[in-house]
């Protein structure tokens, strides 16, 4: 097992609110004479009293294979609106989502830093609101290297993501794909969270919730990417209230739509079923967002806040019925090729390369990667065949 820092230990414990006589309790030790060994270094933790300690002090696992305690911005900024009567337990889900991705960020920077192959991003926190929305998706095009021709030359909206989120790697930017906590029982509704963005000049992360609509993987993606310039660490959802919420989302739709695109929408009738049609013809041609087509209608006054809300429960029940045909479909890529998609080559080329400089060992590698020790060869190792064509999997 790989070294463990007392000082990551004592901070978990302390963080949680618990006393060393409190936690030896809780943990089923024989005495706090036991726990204070542990905590100076004097006994190793064995794995099991690892994996007590993530329970009892609501730390992702991962969290106690950090070299140092994790810096004091915990969750950032909430940017959300949530829906009324969201359920307690999947707020509580998604905040330890979060802090397994920053622990696996800070686990990254640290490795790079070892290997000599930290670099300064100098877009993150590079830009401000008062700069404008047009100064902003000019950056963030140019740092990716891609158009708005690019990404409408694709031909599905998993293939320009794809195309984006090539860019943002190749940029410095890891985007992960998550939606859960490692299985279905930890689903987080979409209503909950669209994406959060760990903001880092060093190892910026993006995580864009997997249980959304593939189509609406782009613009949050984007979204995200203007939180990073902005210098931002926060959780994003739909139809923030926030005033950087939406900015960040005119940024986004700025970049993959021209403000004078919308009037092609005969906005005619008030009948859902027919709009929803014009609407999905639309964004459909363009790789876009229904959800985000049916948003700029609203704030350009071309639709009410009514048919809006109807528009946006027909696209959910949409992708709800998309997701259980999914669900019964036979057949499939395997575990590999899954996890890499949403792991993101960006990631497991950096593990890769730390892994072969020993600057991540094989345990670490695998809480950054969120599989198992024995996968982390296969998965680093056959990168090419675990990725396959990325833009063709399911989420």
């Amino acid at each position: 097992m790989p070294q463990i820092s007392p000082e990551v230990l004592v901070w978990a414990r302390m963080t949680a609110g618990l006393s060393v006589e409190e936690a030896a309790k809780k943990l089923g030790l024989s005495g706090p004479e036991r726990l204070k060994a542990i905590e100076t270094g004097e006994r190793a933790p064995t794995r099991r009293q690892l994996v007590n300690m993530s329970g009892h002090y609501h730390r992702p696992l991962l969290t106690f294979y950090l070299p140092n305690p994790p810096r004091e911005n915990a969750q950032g900024q909430d940017f959300r609106s949530l829906p009324e009567g969201h359920e307690p337990s999947s707020e509580a889900i998604l905040r330890t989502l979060v802090r397994d991705v920053q622990a696996r960020q800070q686990l990254v920077r640290a490795a790079m830093e070892e290997a000599d192959e930290a670099e300064h991003l100098v877009f993150v926190n590079s830009a401000r609101m008062s700069g404008g929305v047009d100064r902003l998706v000019r950056s963030i095009g140019e740092t990716l290297g891609v158009t708005l021709e690019q990404f409408r030359a694709e031909k599905s909206v998993t293939d320009a993501f794809s195309v984006l989120r090539a860019g943002a790697e190749k940029a410095g930017v890891f985007v992960l794909l998550m939606g859960n906590l490692g299985t279905h029982h930890t689903d987080i509704d979409v209503r909950i969270f669209r994406g959060f963005a760990l903001a880092d000049d060093v190892a910026p992360f993006v995580v864009i919730n997997e249980k959304d609509s593939r189509a609406a993987w782009s613009f949050t993606l984007l979204h995200e990417l203007a939180h990073i310039w902005l210098g931002q660490t926060g959780i994003s959802g739909y139809d923030g209230e926030a005033d950087v919420e939406r900015f960040c989302d005119s940024v986004a739709a700025r970049f993959l739509l021209a403000p004078t695109e919308l009037e092609q929408i005969q906005i005619s009738t008030r009948d859902i079923t027919e709009l929803k049609e014009r609407v999905s013809a639309f964004a459909v041609e363009r790789n876009l967002s229904r959800k985000m087509v049916a948003y700029n209608l609203l704030r350009s006054n071309a639709i009410t806040r009514s048919i809006y809300a109807g528009l946006n429960e027909a696209f959910d029940n949409d992708r709800i019925s998309q997701k259980k045909d999914q669900d019964v479909s036979e057949g499939g890529p395997n575990y590999y090729t899954v996890r890499a998609h949403r792991i993101g080559p960006g990631l497991i080329g950096v593990v890769r390369r730390m892994v072969a400089a020993r600057a991540l060992s094989t345990t670490k590698a695998a809480k950054v990667l969120g599989v198992k020790p024995t996968a982390v060869d296969r998965l680093i190792g056959a990168r090419r065949a675990a990725l396959g064509d990325s833009r063709d999997l399911s989420p």
